[in-house]
């Protein structure tokens, strides 16, 4: 049995999570394998709404087991804060795992998150402040401390010492802060510990005997494509892999085990943060697109910047990820736009490009070439069938198809969960 992996292919908020939650229904496990508590979901179900951040959108499917891979990054005060409203609600979550090796937020990494930012001025990311940066950075630099690690006060106190050692001197002698004590991290890690001990499990051999007995996995990045700390918008990236790859690294399954990778794709392009957006909108149609996409931040509540599809990285995502198959989502956010723009290149001082540009400097000063398609009036929200569609919006989709580089298997007509056009089983 499968194990899919579901990535976004732009820059996030493209509505990975109803997909996510759309496959749980047919799935046994749904893993987070990257990211942390900046990478929000919204899933509506029966016309509820259901912001998620660290937990996994499989969480609400009552016969999944939700897991939080290793490669996450957890702050654990969000993650009980999360817990307590789903569980407010009547949501199970008694069936999460979270890998002993998830490395965890601690309250100086969210410092340092913050002042580095001022600090940037005018070079600054864009950065949730969550601390999610810091974090990894200690963990690449192996000063991090791990789930596994709170269980034991020797090891905790060992780990936390290490890190602060080298933090303090930042603190204190450039950002001007006080000095963290050992004792007062410890200290806050210490009510989390026993309510933590349930969940904790060797969650990469757990799914791996999943794939074994014949059950399915999706792996649910956080983030997207064009912010992976390697393929992406760099330096205007996350601090992880969003990436088809990542999903391997972030939950321990070997890439031989990946049978399906579904790119998800909004009908538009949509932004949050700092960093170039070539087909980026400053007039009322941004601000259109803005108020009836609902886009804003599900963690920040930041306006999305908006602007049109654009292929080319439609493209670039299908190549760098290897999708099989493209959910297109928001398509009836277009609905009584007269003609609708579509980036099929980029002139970079004066020279077409079809792919994306090698340099940052050429991305930067990319100009999108756009092919215009006659749009739609009809209301497409109760369209279950790609012939329900009103004609304008079936060639759109199958335009994007040609143009993205992999076919549109499902297409997203509204936000509930039964609101999706299935042209080809994701499962099949």
């Amino acid at each position: 049995m499968p194990a899919i992996v579901v990535v976004g292919a732009q820059w996030g908020d493209e509505g990975k999570g109803k997909t996510t939650d759309i496959l749980g229904t047919s799935v046994d496990y749904v893993v987070k394998p990257n990211g942390g508590n900046n990478a929000g979901h919204t899933v509506v179900v029966g016309g509820e709404k259901y912001e998620l951040k660290l937990l996994p959108a499989g969480i609400l499917s009552p016969n999944v087991t939700p897991v939080i891979g290793n490669g996450v990054v957890v702050n654990l005060e969000a993650l009980f804060e999360e817990i307590d409203a789903l569980e407010s609600r009547g949501a199970d979550t008694s069936k999460l795992r979270i890998s002993a090796n998830a490395h965890l937020v601690a309250p100086y990494h969210q410092t340092l998150d913050k002042v580095t930012e001022r600090f940037l001025g005018k070079r600054a990311i864009g950065t949730t402040g969550r601390g999610i940066g810091p974090a990894y950075m200690d963990k690449i630099g192996r000063l991090g401390i791990r789930v596994q690690d709170v269980f034991d006060e020797s090891i905790l106190r060992q780990k936390i010492e290490g890190s602060l050692r080298q933090k303090n001197e930042l603190l204190v002698k450039v950002y001007n802060r006080r000095a963290v004590s050992v004792e007062e991290i410890v200290e806050y890690f210490e009510p989390f510990i026993e309510r933590l001990r349930p969940y904790v499990a060797e969650t990469e051999l757990m799914l791996n005997e999943a794939l074994d007995r014949g059950e399915v996995v999706v792996m649910e990045g956080g983030q997207a494509t064009m912010l992976d700390v390697d393929h992406g918008t760099y330096p205007f990236v996350t601090s992880s892999n969003p990436t088809a790859g990542g999903s391997c690294v972030g939950t321990g399954i070997g890439p031989t085990r990946i049978n399906r990778v579904v790119g998800i794709v909004k009908a538009y392009t949509t932004r949050v943060g700092a960093g170039p957006f070539p087909t980026e909108l400053f007039d009322e149609m941004g601000e259109y697109l803005q108020k009836a996409g609902g886009e804003f931040g599900v963690n920040t509540g930041r306006p999305r910047r908006c602007g049109w599809y654009d292929a080319v990285i439609a493209r670039y995502a299908a190549r760098t990820n290897g999708f099989t198959d493209y959910v297109l989502t928001k398509l009836d956010v277009l609905t009584g736009i007269d003609r609708i723009p579509v980036c099929v290149a980029y002139d970079v001082d004066g020279v077409r490009q079809n792919e994306m540009p090698v340099s940052q400097t050429e991305f930067h000063h990319a100009k999108p070439i756009f092919e215009y398609f006659d749009g739609w009036t009809e209301d497409i929200t109760k369209a279950r069938t790609f012939d329900d569609l009103p004609e304008n919006a079936r060639k759109y989709v199958l335009a994007l198809e040609e143009l993205s580089g992999c076919r549109m298997s499902v297409i997203g007509v509204g936000p509930d969960r039964e609101q999706s056009i299935v042209r080809h089983d994701l499962l099949d």
